[in-house]
């Protein structure tokens, strides 16, 4: 298959590597309501801030070792005393204070689970629990940002999450289904498979 003919039934940004179009195909775009796999992305797109996102998962099972497959009570309990052994140890983006978010961000976590009966019901009010299926045509109308990530943006900040702007929510919302930002004529967004 060409390239051009390629990118009109794929996403363009999944056409560089085989792990993105990997996760562009598997996961990308579906709904997510679980709460360790939403946590997941939360210290995922966190840890992308300021890098590719083909880093970050080519990382994805280091992050899952080092954070303990995102067993939020675990997490929670830990903290400062952890960063060096996990940088040590462990096949993750060597930044102090994305390691450290991510205990802060659990224990966040657990008081949303505590608030909204779970963090899936505390992340996915900002679109009233339904999907926004977009319709852009070209990957320069996908936005950075939008009202609805800022408002989970604020929300999360006021919550004591850390690593949570803008635009890190927004891709949140993208990974986990929250919106679906597929392009029209995506394979993906069709439901069928590349051949």
């Amino acid at each position: 298959m060409s390239q051009e003919s390629a990118s009109s039934s794929i996403c363009a940004w999944a056409m560089k590597h085989p792990l993105e179009r990997e996760y562009h195909d598997q996961e990308w775009g579906k709904p997510v309501f679980e709460d360790q796999t939403l946590f997941e992305f939360i210290t995922l797109e966190g840890a992308q801030a300021g890098l590719s996102w083909i880093t970050v998962l080519k990382k994805r099972e280091g992050y899952r070792q080092a954070f303990k497959d995102y067993d939020l009570t675990v997490l929670a309990a830990m903290g400062e005393a952890d960063i060096d052994s996990i940088i040590a140890h462990y096949d993750v983006i060597k930044h102090r204070l994305k390691i450290a978010s991510v205990f802060t961000n659990a224990k966040a976590a657990l008081s949303l689970q505590q608030e909204f009966g779970s963090l899936a019901n505390a992340l996915w009010q900002f679109v009233d629990g339904e999907p926004v299926v977009n319709q852009w045509t070209t990957m320069e109308q996908v936005p950075a940002s939008t009202d609805v990530s800022k408002q989970m943006s604020k929300f999360l900040k006021k919550r004591g999450f850390k690593f949570v702007g803008e635009t890190i929510c927004y891709s949140l919302m993208q990974a986990t289904g929250m919106v679906n930002d597929h392009l029209v004529g995506c394979h993906s967004l069709l439901g069928k498979a590349l051949i």
